[in-house]
């Protein structure tokens, strides 16, 4: 039981976090004020923080380690790119061609972690094309 509610949260959280990060993008192409404001700058780091903590909750109830499931190595390594695109992304100071294209390939690689999760590979990309 305590698993189902921690996927349930762990998908909801992805949905808010993919969704709020595509928006913050938005913002940022728009030059937007509202990017600084506080809700902004907090709410993605607590949002995050509880995907994470699902997500390792859900590993070590289940006794899923990245060493044993290609998969979930493959979606713990996107996740660092994400990480790091997302952050080339909405920091000031690069050109906003930069950041577009630092958002764009975030937005690409999160759907890469989302498909991995779903089908539980990492090379599904490949056999879909």
């Amino acid at each position: 039981m305590i698993y189902e509610t921690l996927k349930w949260l762990h998908v909801g959280c992805v949905i808010v976090s993919g969704t709020g990060f595509v928006a913050r993008g938005a913002l940022m192409l728009a030059d937007s004020p509202l990017l600084r404001t506080r809700f902004l700058r907090i709410a993605p780091h607590v949002v995050d923080t509880l995907l994470l903590t699902a997500g390792i909750a859900m590993a070590t109830i289940a006794r899923v380690s990245p060493l044993q499931h290609p998969w979930l190595a493959a979606k713990i390594g996107a996740l660092l790119v994400y990480i790091a695109l997302g952050a080339a992304a909405l920091r000031p100071g690069r050109s906003r061609l930069v950041r577009a294209a630092a958002f764009a390939a975030a937005v690409l690689v999160f759907g890469y972690i989302v498909g991995t999760a779903v089908q539980r590979s990492p090379g599904w990309l490949l056999t879909a094309i």
